[in-house]
């Protein structure tokens, strides 16, 4: 059963994987982690916008050149950014650690509830 670690609102959130093949986006939203995801995995928009641990992000597979595009869009960018429906978590990468960026194109993350 791999594991995914979420790193966002100056936290850490483990969570064993049930289900293999699943995205990133997918664990996030199965888990109630506050990512969003407005075209739900269809490589439309870059609000999934995730940064990979610079540990593991030589284990990923390359991203296609339609994600790179859209990582253009995102804010906050950086070398190890990708899209979280574009990740598969396998076994492979059982313990990757994923980070969600301070201010998504829609989301920020940090913000205070009024």
């Amino acid at each position: 059963m791999p594991q995914v670690i979420f790193k966002y609102k100056d936290k850490e959130t483990i969570i064993d994987e049930e289900s293999n093949n699943l995205t990133i986006l997918e664990i996030a939203h199965k888990n109630e982690i506050d990512i969003e995801g407005s075209c739900e995995g269809s490589l439309a928009c870059s609000t999934c916008h995730i940064i990979v641990d610079k540990e593991w992000y030589n284990k990923l597979e390359e991203p296609s050149w339609d994600e790179e595009d859209m990582l253009d869009l995102a804010a906050g960018l950086t070398l190890t950014s990708r899209l979280g429906c574009q990740v598969v978590l396998t076994d492979k990468l059982d313990g990757l650690i994923v980070s969600l960026p301070f201010i998504n194109n829609d989301v920020r993350l940090n913000k205070k509830k009024y």
